[in-house]
């Protein structure tokens, strides 16, 4: 038996996240299901990085499983495209030690959030990208950004439906890259709770347009309540852009 790493981009639009759920169509159930089609109808599990939810995009998403077949590295993923649809595309495959775990071997992730600035709604954009056409301080979002960094208790910034009790997570660096058209939220961390980076972005915009300031952020941390932080953005601007190993 060989372990496969596999690197996966697709778009998170018409699936019901990436996990498997009885009745939906998700990333995880197509790649099986393809594997299973490529070992003639035998049973092939995919163990990922981490999930996504649904309308949620990956650059950058890792699974691995294993194999019997003497398929080479290189050639796995032209044969699983072949099986695949088109919003998921395999990008990379190399062969990894029986110790190689795609979730546990990760020691941290990149996830970015894209936001577009037009007046107008633009529809070529609207699956990922969310539009915000508002003034906003880039200067203040920036400084919000800088409390932000570091070990901390997110349970502020996290879904209430979060199931682990264990909410401290630390973030590396926050990048935010802004011009007339675009801002681009980039977040580098050791891993990130349920809708973490949704509410980081939905803060920092709401701090942008002046609802809270850079030092109310701050104080969101301490609270370590949801209803102290800004709204949950939309899940269609958020990307799984890296995990690193």
């Amino acid at each position: 038996m060989q372990r496969i790493k596999c690197i996966v981009a697709y778009d998170g639009t018409p699936f019901a996240g990436y996990q498997v759920q009885p009745g939906k169509r998700t990333v995880q159930l197509e790649i099986e299901k393809a594997l299973s089609d490529i070992h003639k109808g035998d049973e092939v599990k995919i163990t990922a990085s981490g999930r996504t939810d649904a309308g949620v995009h990956a650059k950058g998403q890792v699974f691995h499983f294993d194999t019997g077949l003497s398929i080479p590295a290189e050639k796995w993923p032209t044969v699983l495209n072949s099986k695949l649809p088109a919003e998921i595309v395999v990008t990379s495959a190399e062969i990894v030690s029986a110790e190689f775990h795609a979730r546990f071997s990760a020691v941290k992730k990149e996830y970015r959030y894209s936001v577009y600035r037009s007046k107008t709604t633009d529809p070529f954009k609207r699956d990922f990208a969310v539009h915000y056409p508002f003034q906003l301080n880039i200067a203040e979002m920036k400084k919000a950004a800088g409390y932000l960094i570091g070990e901390h208790d997110f349970t502020s910034f996290c879904s209430a439906k979060t199931e682990v009790e264990d909410k401290v997570r630390t973030i590396y660096s926050i990048k935010i890259e802004a011009d007339e058209e675009e801002i681009t939220f980039s977040y580098t961390g050791n891993g990130f709770l349920y809708n973490m980076v949704r509410i980081l972005s939905g803060t920092l915009l709401e701090v942008g347009r002046g609802k809270y300031t850079a030092e109310e952020a701050r104080g969101m941390l301490e609270a370590r309540d949801r209803n102290a932080a800004g709204k949950t953005a939309a899940p269609q601007g958020l990307y799984l852009w890296k995990v690193f190993y």
